[in-house]
This record gives structure tokens, sequence and C-alpha cells, in this order.
């Protein structure tokens, strides 16, 4: 394995950007930064042109009296990370690593959206708006680009950069203006503090189970299990599993909860660099499902969601219904740094257990029912993914 793996206690994750809005930033290895590795090739040769750079600034620029170091190598450890080309590798500053120890911790403070960036364009779009959350009651949408943040342009920014703009105390106001369509909308919504309930459940028409998961935090296979006990799973017409807008989380996370529906066996492969890679099996604690299973899942339902959801349609235990999932195949550590900022950065991918990579391609439900609410009644109203998976159960008896 590779020696960043070593060293480290593995909370490796493979998260969507929940998006420094709400809860779990996302991601990894926490590695001491005495732990890092010799860069590739000739390290003094290959450097020497930024300490010139440095120099030649400290020494030549007209405002040298006011530039101050830390932004110097910030700029430059900004400008190094972001030459990869990888959305989910980012650097954050100390003041948002703060913020990413402060989510980790479970109370969020912040509007409450989910974000992704659009591979073309660049720009940053909400894809789920929590339920409950400021950003709803604003009127925020699924779709919504990030144009504008405080009268600043956050065209060009990447995730990490603008979650640490938009987000801040609980009580105080960020002014955002989104592109929607063609318009322009700007709304002032006050950052509040709030939990997100992990798991939700109820018993539908027909008695089917219902629950829901919001993200795979170290809880959640509990949580789950828990869960399915109080509801007597095996007593209904069948299960609905709920996915959708899910964004990921802890790899443990998603390998223990893929492990209470699948016995034994290979749950997923995750490949590394140096082509080494580790094989997690089922845990054992398989919490005997013996009903049909639907998994609902759509464009939001991204890493740790779609390692579950396609290890469940591979491994034939559930039925999929919905929409192609978002396609992320990637995993992340994070990684604290002397400054007090923190690096994210990709490390492996992740395979089902037919070893298909589902990077950019998502997993693609059984079932196919799209739907795509342009407005808060539409989100609010009429569910035809859920109703497509109600009925299945009709059909099967």
């Amino acid at each position: 394995m590779a020696s960043i793996r070593k060293h480290a206690t593995k909370i490796q994750s493979v998260l969507l950007i929940l998006a420094v809005f709400t809860a779990g930033f996302a991601l990894g290895n926490l590695n001491t930064p005495s732990e890092a590795q010799t860069a590739f090739g000739d390290t003094d040769e290959a450097f020497a042109p930024l300490y010139q750079v440095f120099n030649l600034i400290q020494s030549e620029y007209v405002d040298a009296d006011i530039v101050e170091v830390p932004a110097l190598v910030n700029g430059a450890i900004q400008g190094m990370v972001d030459s990869l080309g990888d959305q989910y590798s980012g650097y954050m500053q100390p003041t948002v690593f703060d913020m990413f120890n402060t989510d980790l911790s479970g109370d969020v403070e912040g509007i409450g959206v989910v974000i992704r960036t659009i591979e073309e364009t660049g720009e940053i779009e909400v894809v789920n708006v929590l339920e409950g959350a400021a950003a709803r009651s604003a009127g925020v949408l699924p779709g919504d680009i990030f144009w504008e943040v405080d009268g600043q342009s956050v065209i060009g920014m990447n995730q990490t950069e603008l979650a640490g703009i938009v987000r801040g105390p609980a009580g105080t106001d960020v002014t955002i203006t989104f592109k929607r369509d063609e318009a322009f909308i700007e709304l002032t919504i006050t950052r509040v503090r709030f939990s997100v309930p992990i798991v939700t459940s109820e018993v539908l028409d027909g008695n089917i189970a219902y629950v829901s998961l919001a993200e795979f935090n170290g809880n959640a296979a509990e949580e789950l299990a828990n869960t399915f006990e109080e509801l007597d799973v095996n007593s209904r017409a069948g299960l609905i599993f709920d996915l959708r807008g899910n964004p990921g989380g802890l790899l443990r996370s998603a390998v223990e909860v893929a492990s209470l529906f699948i016995q034994d066996g290979t749950i997923l492969y995750e490949s590394f660099g140096d082509g080494t890679e580790e094989i997690f099996e089922a845990t054992g604690d398989y919490a005997g499902i013996e009903v049909p299973i639907v998994v609902l899942v759509d464009e939001g339902s991204a890493s740790a969601s779609e390692l579950v959801s396609g290890a469940m349609k591979v491994r034939g235990v559930a039925t999929l219904i919905g929409e192609t999932t978002f396609g992320k195949g990637t995993v992340q550590t994070v990684q604290p740094l002397d400054n007090g900022g923190g690096l994210r950065l990709t490390i492996a991918r992740y395979l089902l257990p037919d070893r298909n990579w589902i990077h950019d391609i998502g997993v693609d439900p059984d079932v196919l029912v799209e739907w795509n609410p342009q407005t808060t009644e539409e989100m609010e109203g009429d569910d035809p993914q859920l109703q497509a998976a109600i009925e299945f159960f009709t059909a099967e008896n």
C-alpha cells in the first residue's frame, strides 16, 4: 500500500461536496504534515523558479511592503492544487479548515444546500436543497447556479473558495445572486445552525416500509439497523430505501451500510495510483431483510450513495428506481498542514463488485423515472419516483 495510507487513521470519505454549507465537508485520511512524500523529480531544480518568483516579489514588486508572506504561500499552494484539474482535490485555508473541523462535530452553520461543479462550464450549481434549511425557505432551487455572493463574483471559484464566503456564523445574512435559466435571482439568506437528520422513516400505505438516509456518517449503519428493527421490516410488503440527494460520506460508513443488505462477499475495490488495491468485504452485520427492496436514486445520489446502490444492484439484492446517479468514483483524504490549513486530495478510485468504475458515468436505475422539479411546490408535491416504487410492490403482489 502507498505510505500515505500506512501512517494514518483511515477515515476515508467519498462525499460529493456537501457544500461545506451543510454537514460533512468530505473526505479522508488525516495525516500529519511531516508525512508528506518527496516531490516527483529533482525537487530543488523543480522548485527553483518558485523561490525565484518569491524573492523577486519581495525585492522588486512596487507594493512589496504591503504583501504578506502567508498570502503568497496560500496562492502558491492554491495554484499547485488547482493545476491537478481535479474538482475533488482542494486547498483549505485555515479559516475554511476550521469550518471543516466544526462540521465534523455534528451541528452545522450554513444555508443548507448540496452543490457540484458543472464539468463543462466550471460553474457551481445547487444539487439539493435540504428540507427545513434556510436556503429552502428563501426560495433556492436545485439547478440554481451561484453567480455572486455579497456582490462578489464567484465565477471561476472552486467549491472550497465558494464555501469560504457563503458559510458564516448563524444569525448573519448572506446575499447570493443565482442564475436560474436565463434570469438572475438575488436572495438574502440568514444563516442558521441546524442538525441534518440522518435517518427518517415511516410505514406507507400498502404496508410498505420507507427509510431515507441523508448522508453516510459514522452512525449511519447503526441508526439504519435500529430503524429496520423498529419498523419490523420483514413484516412489511417491502422496503423503500431512499438515497436521493444523498451526497455520500465516509467510506467505512458506506461499507457498513452496504453490509446490512449484502450478506457476504465483495462490497467494493479501492484502486490506488501505484497499482495496488484494497478489497472491502461485507462486515458480517447483515440485517437479514427478506422482503423485496427498492432503492430510490437520482442525479444528487453521489459517491457513497453510488457505492452502496451500485453494490446492491450488482449483487442482485435490490431494484433501483429513479435516475442515473451523479457519477463520482473517487476517494479523498484530508490532511492538516503546518499553517493551520488543510489539503483535500484524491488518493484512489473505487470500483463496484463487478470492477466497473462509475466515475462521470453514474449508476443506471433498473427502472428509469425522471423527475426534475423546478419549483418549491413541485419539490413538495407528488413524487413520481416514490409512486413508482410503491407501484413496484403492488405489481409484485
